[in-house]
């Protein structure tokens, strides 16, 4: 990770194997149709109230930081996405909880299936999306939904729970990411997978 000039604009972007595909095929095949904002890269503690300046350099020095190159590691960035939200219905932020808030990892000795829900608090959430990144290292037990980039997707109710399961690996230590979103919120919340469940 290192950090842009940020006098000039400027937009930095890593594409995956699917969409560095699409791109080559030209622009009427690579069409972004979702993206996500968000604001890692700031802190608000230093807007500064007391500036002898006045309230035009409130927000000088956090207006001068660098800001982050774009990183493919989804477990260190966009962990503050910027969402909308009604003004007049909303009184404090969502923040989606998992069930299980430490990393996952199968073992030899302890390959058993995890179970997850998820809640979102203080907004409503009535489905999520799950991810696994990808679908080699560990998969859902039931109904998942294969994507071309090799990740696998599910559906949920928000009483409902997923089960993730571990693939037996040829070499111990293979890593994915499990990535909660929230659908009406979407809100996110992203969990590491490694799976040491290896072939005697």
């Amino acid at each position: 990770m290192g950090f842009l000039n940020n006098t000039t604009v400027t937009v930095d972007a890593i594409l995956t194997k699917k969409g560095r595909e699409l791109l080559a095929k030209g622009t009427d095949a690579f069409n972004i149709t979702k993206f996500a904002l968000a604001d890692d890269e700031v802190d608000y503690n230093l807007w500064d109230v007391t500036h002898p300046n006045g309230s035009d350099y409130y927000g000088n020095v956090i207006e001068s930081m660098p800001l982050l190159e774009a990183s493919p590691d989804e477990t260190q960035v966009m962990k503050f996405k910027l969402l909308s939200l009604s003004k007049l219905t909303t009184n404090s932020l969502p923040n989606l909880i998992l069930s299980e808030e430490n990393a996952i990892t199968f073992t030899d000795d302890n390959h058993t299936q995890k179970q997850i829900y998820a809640e979102t608090e203080n907004v409503t959430d009535n489905t999520y999306t799950a991810t696994i990144s990808d679908g080699t290292v560990a998969t859902f037990s039931g109904q998942g939904t294969s994507q071309s980039d090799g990740s696998i997707t599910r559906t949920f109710g928000k009483t409902e729970t997923i089960t993730i399961v571990p693939s037996l690996q040829i070499t111990a230590g293979a890593t994915a990411n499990l990535t909660v979103t929230g659908t009406d919120t979407g809100f996110s919340s992203t969990l590491a997978i490694t799976n040491n469940w290896v072939t005697a």
